[in-house]
């Protein structure tokens, strides 16, 4: 039977991997707090990277196909229904839509979603990213009092078709019963199924009875266009045809639209990004101060490698595979552990960001984070171990 004899270049390799693992684990204490320290950094990281994205979610889910025309002064203030007619005559415009923001309370003020009125037919049909079962849908459409509600939303609540939801009104005053007729899916991932829907002409019903000044408006209108690339002029288009009317027009595409509330808090998403990056280069800073100690305690160590031929690479090389050894635990459990953090803060946060998953670029981030975390850690005391005298290494023995 011959012996085994291992290849050079995998003898090496070997060494190097042995030589690594023993020096990030001599201390172990100290191993294990910086290892919990690249954990909670990263995992910190991946979670304040999935805020971001959740901010975002509505816009990334925005059509181009699709506009929207509001009051040019605010959304507070509402437009004549008699507006779709002029919409619908303008070159580009397929389908005129309205909705109404509704605003209602169930049962408390800390259960909210967000519930629109809108026109059934031509609302769901620029949607088709909302999937009803056929069934469902027909008897939504038929009932003036059904309402259809996300999968997401329905699940909070543990609500089911033909469960009444009372809902108290605030805009419009009135308590207003509606019975779940269906209940929808997100065709993605990332589709906001945390909403409700309700008939426009119900409202507007109520309105005629109690408010007849308020009956016959929108909130907004939502337009389906012929060519996405003709979303500008058919905007301009529109907005001209009610140029110095009583209720002038802003018209934007959805995506625009979705922007402008995050504009709103753009300052505070425009923080919590730094703070996401703020948190590697802390942990970078605390893995190379790691690093340095455990050079500095080694120098002795590499002195007498240096006399017994070892070049400065191949000790620049062991410190640098100890930082890669001990961010590649680290991250991995952070990154094992970011999806059922992510998951457990998904409920609570629900009602204010509907979307709340961790993206394909996030855990790319993560990823290139504890790349440079092991780089630029270990970059100067790889250096300054490469530039070590052999005197005055083995001066330490003595």
């Amino acid at each position: 039977m011959q012996p085994f004899h291992a290849h050079p270049f995998q003898a090496m390799l070997l060494f190097f991997v042995r030589m690594s693992f023993r020096n990030a684990f001599r201390h172990r204490l100290r191993a294990a707090l910086t290892t919990l320290g690249i954990v909670v950094a990263i995992l910190a990281f991946g979670l304040l990277r999935t805020v971001v994205d959740a901010w975002y979610a509505g816009v990334d889910a925005a059509s181009d196909a699709r506009l929207v025309t509001r009051n040019a002064v605010s959304l507070v203030f509402s437009l004549p229904l008699a507006y779709k007619d002029r919409i619908r005559q303008v070159e580009g415009v397929q389908t005129v839509a309205w909705t109404n923001w509704f605003g209602g309370v169930y049962i408390d003020e800390s259960n909210f979603f967000p519930q629109f009125a809108v026109d059934v037919p031509t609302y769901f049909s620029l949607y088709p990213e909302f999937v009803f079962e056929p069934n469902q849908y027909h008897d939504f459409l038929r009932d003036k009092r059904g309402a259809a509600v996300g999968r997401k939303l329905a699940d909070r609540f543990g609500w089911k078709v033909g469960d009444v939801i009372p809902l108290r009104g605030t805009i419009y005053p009135g308590n207003y019963p509606f019975v779940i007729r269906a209940i929808f899916e997100g065709r993605q991932r990332n589709t906001d199924t945390n909403i409700f829907y309700f008939h426009w002409g119900l409202l507007n019903d109520r309105l005629e009875q109690l408010a007849p000044g308020r009956s016959n408006r929108v909130g907004a209108f939502v337009l389906g266009i012929d060519d996405p690339a003709n979303a500008g002029p058919v905007s301009v288009a529109i907005d001209r045809e009610f140029k110095n009317s009583l209720a002038e027009t802003l018209t934007e595409t959805e995506k625009a639209f979705q922007l402008g509330f995050v504009a709103m808090l753009q300052t505070v998403v425009d923080a919590i990004k730094l703070v996401s990056y703020v948190v590697i280069l802390i942990i970078m800073a605390v893995v190379a101060n790691t690093m340095a100690m455990s050079a500095r305690e080694r120098t002795a160590e590499y002195a007498t490698m240096k006399a017994l031929g070892f070049t400065p690479g191949v000790i620049r090389t062991l410190i640098a595979l100890e930082s890669m050894l001990l961010v590649t635990v680290g991250a991995s459990m952070a990154i094992l552990l970011t999806g059922p953090v992510v998951a457990a803060f998904a409920k609570p946060v629900s009602a204010f960001f509907p979307v709340f998953n961790i993206s394909v670029e996030t855990r790319l981030l993560q990823l290139g984070g504890a790349v440079a975390i092991a780089f630029m850690s270990a970059l100067l005391p790889a250096w300054q171990a490469g530039r070590t005298k052999i005197v005055d290494g083995l001066r330490k023995l003595v």
